[in-house]
């Protein structure tokens, strides 16, 4: 394959450059040939919306997601609001999807964290269509569901999305999250054959641990999951959109960040990529 266009559908989240800033973020990804950019929201805060879409469109990459929005769980907040702003973010953007992490549990009931997150989506879905961004709900892996949250399944998160239109509301395959379940190969076949797969996203799970559960996504490679195998899941469902890697590591951090790109790409076209997905 071209080189040209062998990285067209690799996507930089800002997260894994965590030091840069949105203008030395898209820089680097275009530097490198990227195709695609996914700011967080923090990125775009620091130089505003407008001069934020003016960085990434001058340099011609596409916005792969918006990160994040969610935590719609507290009791005293609906959250409603800054989501909005988060839905009018990714629409400024031209970011396709608003990726959504749901919320922990504030009073130790789980099903009523669940039944407000249910209850918040249905009133942000006519939000969303009217901006044209669909909310990407991400499972977290089930050590997260305390904290961060609720929906810790891929099966959760189209049970949840199905109520509302495709277009209105998608799920997130990251690796580092769902890469253990073992209903994994089924539950990505239902999503595509819903159209319900917002996003691919890939880093791997380090062994052992890092003490803090948060910061231990590593470089696909660096750990114990199986890229081609869920690669070739997520091409067979029918997903052909970008391939965004988001590593919170303090070590992948503290890198400098064309450095971290570059092993990127590397992982990518040799861990990920043979699983064609485009």
């Amino acid at each position: 394959m071209d080189d040209a266009l062998m990285f067209e559908q690799l996507s930089l989240n800002t997260k894994t450059v965590n030091a840069w800033t949105l203008q030395e973020a898209v820089d680097g990804a275009a530097r490198a040939g990227l195709g695609a950019i996914g700011p967080w929201r923090d990125r775009v805060e620091e130089v505003g919306l407008s001069r934020a879409a003016k960085i990434i469109g001058d340099a011609g990459l596409r916005v792969s997601t918006l990160c994040r929005g969610g935590f719609l769980t507290a009791i005293d907040d609906d959250g409603l609001d800054e989501n909005r702003c988060a839905l009018d973010e990714a629409a400024a953007l031209g970011a396709p999807e608003l990726v959504m992490v749901m919320g922990g549990i504030p009073d130790r009931d789980l099903i009523g964290a669940r039944a407000r997150v249910e209850d918040r989506l249905a009133q942000l879905v006519p939000y969303a269509l009217e901006r044209g961004v669909r909310i990407a709900l991400e499972p977290l892996h089930p050590m997260f569901a305390a904290d961060r949250a609720v929906i810790s399944t891929l099966g959760q998160a189209l049970a949840m999305a199905e109520p509302h239109p495709v277009e209105a509301v998608g799920v997130v395959v990251d690796t580092f999250h769902v890469w253990w379940d073992p209903d994994l190969q089924s539950l990505i076949r239902t999503a595509g054959e819903r159209g319900r797969i917002s996003s691919y996203q890939v880093c791997d799970w380090l062994v052992p641990m890092e003490a803090d559960p948060l910061l231990s996504r590593g470089m696909m490679g660096d750990g114990v999951i199986d890229f081609g195998t869920i690669g070739r899941w997520v091409h067979d469902a029918g997903y052909r959109g970008d391939v965004e890697v988001e590593i919170f590591n303090a070590a992948v951090w503290a890198t400098d960040g064309d450095q971290v790109i570059e092993t990127m790409k590397q992982r990518y076209r040799d861990l990920v990529l043979p699983a064609p997905v485009g």
